[in-house]
Protein backbone atom coordinates (compact mmCIF):
# COMPACT_ATOMS: atom_id res chain seq x y z
CA UNK A 1 0.00 0.00 0.00
CA UNK A 2 2.85 2.39 0.81
CA UNK A 3 4.51 2.14 -2.59
CA UNK A 4 1.20 2.64 -4.36
CA UNK A 5 0.26 5.88 -2.58
CA UNK A 6 3.83 7.16 -2.63
CA UNK A 7 3.58 7.90 -6.33
CA UNK A 8 -0.03 9.07 -6.14
CA UNK A 9 0.65 11.69 -3.51
CA UNK A 10 3.60 12.96 -5.51
CA UNK A 11 1.33 13.41 -8.53
CA UNK A 12 -1.47 14.89 -6.44
CA UNK A 13 0.40 17.99 -5.37
CA UNK A 14 1.98 18.35 -8.80
CA UNK A 15 -1.01 20.63 -9.37
CA UNK A 16 1.65 23.30 -9.10
CA UNK A 17 4.40 21.93 -11.34
CA UNK A 18 3.39 22.37 -14.98
CA UNK A 19 1.19 25.41 -14.54
CA UNK A 20 4.13 27.53 -13.40
CA UNK A 21 5.00 27.90 -17.08
CA UNK A 22 1.65 29.56 -17.76
CA UNK A 23 2.81 32.84 -16.30
CA UNK A 24 6.10 32.96 -18.14
CA UNK A 25 4.41 34.32 -21.26
CA UNK A 26 1.90 36.52 -19.46
CA UNK A 27 1.93 39.44 -17.05
CA UNK A 28 -0.38 37.72 -14.57
CA UNK A 29 1.05 36.89 -11.16
CA UNK A 30 1.84 33.24 -10.48
CA UNK A 31 2.08 32.05 -6.88
CA UNK A 32 4.39 29.22 -7.97
CA UNK A 33 7.08 31.56 -9.32
CA UNK A 34 8.45 32.20 -5.82
CA UNK A 35 8.40 30.56 -2.43
CA UNK A 36 5.11 28.80 -1.79
CA UNK A 37 3.55 25.99 0.19
CA UNK A 38 0.67 23.64 -0.51
CA UNK A 39 -0.94 21.83 2.42
CA UNK A 40 -3.87 19.49 2.27
CA UNK A 41 -5.68 16.47 3.57
CA UNK A 42 -6.94 13.48 1.65
CA UNK A 43 -8.29 10.01 2.18
CA UNK A 44 -8.12 6.79 0.20
CA UNK A 45 -9.97 3.47 0.13
CA UNK A 46 -7.60 0.61 -0.58
CA UNK A 47 -6.19 -2.77 0.52
CA UNK A 48 -5.46 -3.16 4.23
CA UNK A 49 -1.93 -4.41 3.44
CA UNK A 50 0.13 -5.08 0.32
CA UNK A 51 -1.59 -8.12 -1.21
CA UNK A 52 -4.82 -7.94 0.79
CA UNK A 53 -8.30 -8.34 -0.65
CA UNK A 54 -9.85 -6.52 2.34
CA UNK A 55 -10.30 -2.77 1.92
CA UNK A 56 -10.08 0.03 4.47
CA UNK A 57 -10.30 3.82 4.50
CA UNK A 58 -7.26 5.82 5.60
CA UNK A 59 -6.48 9.56 5.72
CA UNK A 60 -3.22 11.07 4.50
CA UNK A 61 -1.71 14.58 4.70
CA UNK A 62 -0.26 16.47 1.73
CA UNK A 63 2.59 18.99 1.80
CA UNK A 64 4.44 20.43 -1.18
CA UNK A 65 6.26 23.65 -1.92
CA UNK A 66 9.50 25.54 -2.40
CA UNK A 67 11.30 27.20 0.51
CA UNK A 68 14.68 28.93 0.03
CA UNK A 69 15.10 27.16 -3.30
CA UNK A 70 14.47 23.69 -1.83
CA UNK A 71 11.50 21.85 -3.31
CA UNK A 72 9.34 19.76 -0.95
CA UNK A 73 7.54 16.75 -2.41
CA UNK A 74 5.18 14.49 -0.43
CA UNK A 75 5.52 10.81 0.26
CA UNK A 76 2.91 8.75 2.07
CA UNK A 77 4.06 8.98 5.66
CA UNK A 78 7.00 11.17 4.73
CA UNK A 79 8.62 13.74 2.47
CA UNK A 80 11.31 14.17 -0.19
CA UNK A 81 13.49 17.23 -0.77
CA UNK A 82 14.94 18.41 -4.09
CA UNK A 83 18.16 20.34 -3.54
CA UNK A 84 18.78 21.17 -7.24
CA UNK A 85 16.73 24.19 -8.41
CA UNK A 86 15.70 24.35 -12.07
CA UNK A 87 16.73 27.39 -14.10
CA UNK A 88 14.02 29.78 -15.30
CA UNK A 89 12.45 28.65 -18.60
CA UNK A 90 14.37 25.35 -18.40
CA UNK A 91 13.34 22.65 -20.84
CA UNK A 92 15.13 19.98 -18.76
CA UNK A 93 15.30 19.88 -14.97
CA UNK A 94 17.02 17.59 -12.49
CA UNK A 95 16.17 16.59 -8.93
CA UNK A 96 18.28 15.09 -6.16
CA UNK A 97 17.84 14.98 -2.41
CA UNK A 98 16.92 13.01 0.70
CA UNK A 99 13.69 11.10 1.20
CA UNK A 100 12.19 9.75 4.43
CA UNK A 101 8.96 7.95 5.29
CA UNK A 102 7.24 5.64 7.76
CA UNK A 103 5.70 2.36 6.59
CA UNK A 104 2.92 0.65 8.56
CA UNK A 105 2.40 -2.27 6.15
CA UNK A 106 0.87 -5.20 8.12
CA UNK A 107 1.09 -3.10 11.28
CA UNK A 108 -2.39 -1.55 11.42
CA UNK A 109 -5.82 -2.14 9.83
CA UNK A 110 -5.32 -5.89 9.27
CA UNK A 111 -8.87 -7.10 8.67
CA UNK A 112 -8.09 -10.71 7.74
CA UNK A 113 -8.14 -12.79 10.96
CA UNK A 114 -5.67 -15.37 9.59
CA UNK A 115 -3.12 -12.75 8.59
CA UNK A 116 -3.68 -10.97 11.89
CA UNK A 117 -3.00 -14.24 13.72
CA UNK A 118 0.41 -14.42 12.04
CA UNK A 119 1.31 -11.31 14.02
CA UNK A 120 1.61 -7.61 13.46
CA UNK A 121 4.87 -6.37 11.97
CA UNK A 122 6.93 -3.48 13.27
CA UNK A 123 6.75 -0.13 11.50
CA UNK A 124 9.64 0.71 9.19
CA UNK A 125 11.42 4.08 9.41
CA UNK A 126 12.89 4.45 5.94
CA UNK A 127 15.45 7.00 4.77
CA UNK A 128 17.31 7.29 1.49
CA UNK A 129 17.76 9.35 -1.64
CA UNK A 130 15.55 10.34 -4.54
CA UNK A 131 16.64 11.62 -7.93
CA UNK A 132 15.20 12.22 -11.35
CA UNK A 133 14.93 14.23 -14.52
CA UNK A 134 11.97 16.23 -15.90
CA UNK A 135 11.32 17.39 -19.46
CA UNK A 136 9.03 20.41 -19.89
CA UNK A 137 6.92 21.64 -22.82
CA UNK A 138 6.63 18.37 -24.75
CA UNK A 139 3.14 18.38 -26.29
CA UNK A 140 2.14 21.86 -25.17
CA UNK A 141 3.69 24.82 -23.36
CA UNK A 142 2.65 23.62 -19.91
CA UNK A 143 3.12 19.83 -19.69
CA UNK A 144 5.94 17.81 -18.12
CA UNK A 145 7.31 14.26 -18.18
CA UNK A 146 9.30 13.06 -15.16
CA UNK A 147 11.45 10.00 -14.54
CA UNK A 148 12.45 9.44 -10.93
CA UNK A 149 13.76 6.90 -8.45
CA UNK A 150 13.48 6.46 -4.69
CA UNK A 151 16.02 4.24 -2.90
CA UNK A 152 15.34 3.73 0.80
CA UNK A 153 16.68 1.71 3.71
CA UNK A 154 14.89 0.89 6.96
CA UNK A 155 16.77 2.24 9.99
CA UNK A 156 14.01 1.37 12.44
CA UNK A 157 12.71 -1.92 13.74
CA UNK A 158 10.95 -3.11 10.59
CA UNK A 159 12.35 -4.97 7.61
CA UNK A 160 15.88 -3.50 8.08
CA UNK A 161 16.47 -3.86 4.37
CA UNK A 162 16.30 -1.86 1.13
CA UNK A 163 13.81 -1.26 -1.64
CA UNK A 164 13.99 0.93 -4.72
CA UNK A 165 11.12 2.31 -6.76
CA UNK A 166 11.42 3.81 -10.26
CA UNK A 167 8.48 5.84 -11.58
CA UNK A 168 7.39 7.89 -14.58
CA UNK A 169 4.66 10.56 -14.57
CA UNK A 170 3.12 12.86 -17.16
CA UNK A 171 1.27 16.02 -16.13
CA UNK A 172 -0.69 18.47 -18.25
CA UNK A 173 -3.33 21.12 -17.56
CA UNK A 174 -6.42 20.73 -19.74
CA UNK A 175 -7.64 24.22 -18.78
CA UNK A 176 -6.65 27.04 -16.43
CA UNK A 177 -8.49 25.24 -13.65
CA UNK A 178 -8.00 21.51 -14.31
CA UNK A 179 -4.87 19.36 -14.27
CA UNK A 180 -4.61 15.71 -15.29
CA UNK A 181 -1.72 13.42 -14.40
CA UNK A 182 -0.90 9.78 -15.08
CA UNK A 183 1.89 7.74 -13.52
CA UNK A 184 3.45 4.29 -13.60
CA UNK A 185 5.94 2.73 -11.21
CA UNK A 186 7.39 -0.49 -9.89
CA UNK A 187 9.15 -1.64 -6.73
CA UNK A 188 12.18 -3.89 -6.34
CA UNK A 189 12.38 -5.46 -2.90
CA UNK A 190 15.72 -6.42 -1.41
CA UNK A 191 16.16 -9.76 0.33
CA UNK A 192 15.52 -8.51 3.87
CA UNK A 193 12.49 -6.52 2.73
CA UNK A 194 10.99 -9.51 0.90
CA UNK A 195 11.64 -11.96 3.73
CA UNK A 196 10.08 -9.63 6.29
CA UNK A 197 6.82 -8.99 4.41
CA UNK A 198 6.36 -12.12 2.28
CA UNK A 199 7.93 -15.08 4.12
CA UNK A 200 5.87 -17.23 6.46
CA UNK A 201 8.13 -18.39 9.28
CA UNK A 202 7.51 -21.61 11.24
CA UNK A 203 6.18 -19.51 14.13
CA UNK A 204 3.85 -17.55 11.85
CA UNK A 205 2.70 -20.78 10.22
CA UNK A 206 1.89 -22.36 13.58
CA UNK A 207 -0.06 -19.28 14.70
CA UNK A 208 -2.04 -18.74 11.51
CA UNK A 209 -2.28 -22.12 9.78
CA UNK A 210 -0.67 -20.73 6.61
CA UNK A 211 2.01 -22.86 4.94
CA UNK A 212 5.62 -21.91 5.49
CA UNK A 213 7.12 -19.81 2.73
CA UNK A 214 10.61 -18.47 2.07
CA UNK A 215 10.74 -15.28 -0.01
CA UNK A 216 13.66 -13.78 -1.93
CA UNK A 217 14.50 -10.47 -3.55
CA UNK A 218 13.02 -9.22 -6.82
CA UNK A 219 10.32 -7.04 -8.38
CA UNK A 220 7.31 -7.39 -6.09
CA UNK A 221 4.79 -4.91 -7.56
CA UNK A 222 4.00 -2.58 -10.46
CA UNK A 223 1.14 -0.20 -11.06
CA UNK A 224 -0.45 2.75 -12.78
CA UNK A 225 -2.32 5.74 -11.38
CA UNK A 226 -4.28 8.80 -12.41
CA UNK A 227 -4.98 12.20 -10.87
CA UNK A 228 -7.50 14.93 -11.65
CA UNK A 229 -7.04 18.27 -9.88
CA UNK A 230 -9.47 21.22 -9.96
CA UNK A 231 -8.67 24.71 -8.71
CA UNK A 232 -11.79 26.17 -7.12
CA UNK A 233 -11.02 29.76 -8.20
CA UNK A 234 -10.82 28.70 -11.85
CA UNK A 235 -7.10 29.52 -12.18
CA UNK A 236 -4.32 27.26 -10.89
CA UNK A 237 -1.84 30.15 -10.91
CA UNK A 238 -3.42 32.13 -8.08
CA UNK A 239 -3.13 29.42 -5.43
CA UNK A 240 -5.94 29.05 -2.94
CA UNK A 241 -8.22 26.03 -2.61
CA UNK A 242 -8.18 23.00 -4.93
CA UNK A 243 -9.80 19.58 -4.99
CA UNK A 244 -8.18 16.38 -6.27
CA UNK A 245 -9.22 12.82 -7.00
CA UNK A 246 -6.96 9.78 -7.45
CA UNK A 247 -7.38 6.25 -8.81
CA UNK A 248 -4.80 3.47 -8.97
CA UNK A 249 -4.26 -0.16 -9.92
CA UNK A 250 -1.34 -2.20 -8.60
CA UNK A 251 -0.41 -5.76 -9.49
CA UNK A 252 1.59 -7.81 -7.01
CA UNK A 253 4.42 -9.71 -8.73
CA UNK A 254 6.71 -12.64 -8.00
CA UNK A 255 7.16 -13.00 -4.21
CA UNK A 256 4.52 -10.34 -3.62
CA UNK A 257 2.06 -12.47 -5.60
CA UNK A 258 3.09 -15.98 -4.48
CA UNK A 259 3.33 -15.37 -0.74
CA UNK A 260 0.45 -17.08 1.12
CA UNK A 261 -0.57 -13.67 2.47
CA UNK A 262 -1.57 -12.81 -1.10
CA UNK A 263 -2.08 -16.12 -2.92
CA UNK A 264 -4.23 -17.74 -0.19
CA UNK A 265 -5.64 -14.88 1.87
CA UNK A 266 -5.52 -11.92 -0.51
CA UNK A 267 -5.38 -10.89 -4.16
CA UNK A 268 -2.63 -9.90 -6.57
CA UNK A 269 -4.90 -7.18 -7.99
CA UNK A 270 -4.97 -4.06 -5.81
CA UNK A 271 -7.31 -1.09 -6.38
CA UNK A 272 -7.23 2.29 -4.69
CA UNK A 273 -9.46 5.37 -4.97
CA UNK A 274 -9.42 8.60 -3.04
CA UNK A 275 -9.44 12.36 -3.01
CA UNK A 276 -9.02 15.43 -0.89
CA UNK A 277 -8.58 19.17 -0.62
CA UNK A 278 -5.44 21.34 -0.72
CA UNK A 279 -4.62 25.00 -0.14
CA UNK A 280 -1.69 26.85 -1.75
CA UNK A 281 -0.25 30.13 -0.47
Amino acid sequence: MIARLLSLTAVTVALAVPVAAMAQDAAEENVFDGEHLTVGLGGYYGPSYDGSDDYVFSPFPVIQGKIHGIKITPRLGGVALDLIPDADNARIGFSLGPVASLSFNRRTNIKDPVVRAAGKLDAAAEIGVNGGVTAYKLLNDYDSLSLSMDVKWDIGGGHKGMAWSPSVSYLTPVSKAVLVGVSARARHAGGKYARYYYSVTPEQSAASGLPEYAAGSGWDSAGIGMLVGWDLSGDLRDGGWALFGIADYTRMLNEGKHTPYTAIRGSASQWTAGGGVAYTF
